[in-house]
């Protein structure tokens, strides 16, 4: 075999494994789901089990799902949202080393908060009417109504 065959031959062997690979796993991971709206897609994963049974007792189940809170109400803001949040828990949760029980994270608060306040603008702007959301402001909505969303016991 030539040396131009053989490097064809490997690099072939090499994408068809990925591919393959990586289309167990999505199928595995039930990777579809997660382009949904469906907040049991966000139970998949063992470690959501616990905010997916507080999101079902909650008063924000009739009114809003996962997406909803946790990613940004545009369509480009949401999918590059759940992106690199896809893509971070399957790393984390491949090779360990995430805390349990789960936290969110600075950039995904920054997302929820920001869904409270467009959700809530009428009250927020009633309460908060001098600082304008992400300037500088001191307060939080999570740092009174940290349980919202996910009923805690």
């Amino acid at each position: 075999m030539t040396p131009t065959r053989w490097l064809f031959t490997i690099t072939a062997l090499l994408i068809g494994a990925a591919a393959g690979l990586g289309t167990y796993t999505f199928g595995y991971a039930k990777g579809a789901s997660y382009l949904t709206d469906d907040p049991a897609a966000c139970a998949n994963c063992h470690v959501m089990r616990e905010q997916y049974d507080g999101w079902v007792k909650s008063s924000h189940r009739n009114v809003a799902t996962c997406n909803d809170c946790h990613t940004p109400h545009n369509l480009i803001g949401k999918y590059a949202t759940k992106g690199r949040n896809g893509f971070l828990h399957s790393a984390w949760f491949t090779v360990g080393g995430f805390p349990e029980p789960i936290r969110i994270t600075e950039a995904s608060r920054a997302v929820t908060e920001g869904a409270c306040r467009h959700c809530h603008q009428e009250i927020v702007t009633a309460i908060d009417p001098a600082v304008p959301a992400g300037h500088g402001r001191e307060d939080s909505c999570l740092r009174c109504h940290s349980s919202v969303g996910h009923w805690t016991r």
